[in-house]
């Protein structure tokens, strides 16, 4: 039976859709929810997805631009760009050669978000699989779950065909972890907050010296996309944070923190402090901020501005900022895009591709 609508219940109904809206503006200080039409194609991507690698002549985003344009699915381009990063050797923040845990493991995540599909996968601690990307898409594509770590994940890549390797150590990643070691102290854990400054210390006294940059320090590789249609995905993967304490997982494979995807509105992922990422689900907040209609470099820096007022007093420095980074990767449905973080001097930067070619473009920084 049908129930009709009479007018006081019409004039209630319409009170309260009123009520939410403001309420929604107020919260994100813009319109409600945007529908985008007329797409234009893009590729975005962390600075080192513009980087040529084993002698190719594609970089990530390259080659994840020409198969989506070329009619791949979006998820399968941007993740046949991110396996150059994930199998070159010589890159220290993800996959083959990635710097490992404090025990000289190299421990992978990964998460990826389909869009049109609605689906998403992810894999954290995974040991002895060079493309972890590829795990957390079979994830996604097989299973009813989103998140698989550790052993069952690396049983599950067995199970799906992966081969499986002892060690993902070259003598590169391998030389770094042992003169780490060489500077800490080799056989003890210390208290827990004495423990992680000085592996803290240390690792920033390598990065000074030039035995590891900075951004490598911290890893990970963010790539997302959108095509003429309006189909967007997202990926991203990493070897995580330097010499973690084994066990540790960032944000990288944890869906609303390293990556979120509404195929209604955009995506977001980012590089850098995990932590500070997974405390304030941060991918999530800025893909919201896009929902309320804000343009991709605004939802970034508002979502900066809530990290920061969220920061631990003893992460900051004196005058009262981050002694961190934290970027992100945004496009909307229609091929608009940013690159934002704490800090963008124009030496950081971020890879875009688009029917302009591959460019690498200065991140734009919230503080400088």
């Amino acid at each position: 039976m049908k129930h009709k609508l009479n007018r006081r219940d019409f004039l209630r109904a319409t009170a309260t859709a009123g009520a939410l809206a403001a309420t929604t503006t107020q919260v994100l200080g813009a319109p409600a929810v945007i529908r985008q039409s007329g797409s234009r194609a893009v590729v975005i991507a962390s600075g080192n997805g513009n980087v040529y690698r084993n002698g190719g002549t594609e970089t990530c985003v390259e080659l994840a631009f020409r198969r989506m344009t070329q009619g791949d699915d979006v998820l399968d381009a941007l993740i046949a760009g991110v396996n150059i990063v994930e199998l070159d050797p010589t890159e220290p923040g993800v996959g083959f050669g990635g710097l490992p845990d404090a025990d000289g493991n190299v421990v992978l995540d990964s998460c990826c978000m389909h869009g049109p599909r609605k689906q998403a996968g992810g894999v954290a601690a995974l040991q002895g699989v060079r493309t972890p990307s590829l795990v957390a898409q079979a994830v996604a594509a097989t299973t009813d779950h989103h998140l698989l770590v550790d052993q069952g994940a690396q049983r599950f890549a067995r199970n799906m065909g992966f081969t499986i390797e002892d060690d993902l150590n070259t003598p590169l990643s391998r030389s770094r972890w042992l003169e780490w070691k060489r500077r800490t102290d080799p056989g003890h854990y210390l208290d827990p907050e004495q423990r992680a400054q000085i592996g803290m210390r240390v690792g920033l006294e390598m990065v000074a010296e030039g035995k590891i940059d900075a951004e490598h320090y911290w890893g990970t590789i963010n790539c997302n996309g959108v095509n003429a249609n309006g189909d967007i995905c997202g990926v991203t993967t990493t070897s995580g944070l330097a010499w973690k304490i084994p066990g540790r997982v960032g944000d990288s494979p944890i869906l609303g923190a390293g990556l979120y995807v509404d195929n209604e509105i955009g995506a977001a992922g980012s590089t850098g402090r995990g932590e500070a990422n997974l405390y304030n689900l941060a991918s999530f907040l800025v893909v919201e901020h896009l929902r309320a209609g804000k343009h991709p470099k605004d939802a970034g820096m508002e979502t900066l501005k809530r990290i920061l007022g969220n920061t631990e007093k003893r992460l900051l420095r004196d005058d009262g900022n981050p002694a961190f980074n934290l970027n992100f990767y945004v496009i909307n449905k229609r091929g608009e895009y940013a690159g934002v973080a704490f800090y963008g001097d124009g030496s950081r930067k971020f890879a875009l591709c688009s029917e302009n070619g591959a460019e690498s473009l200065s991140i734009e920084g919230l503080l400088g």
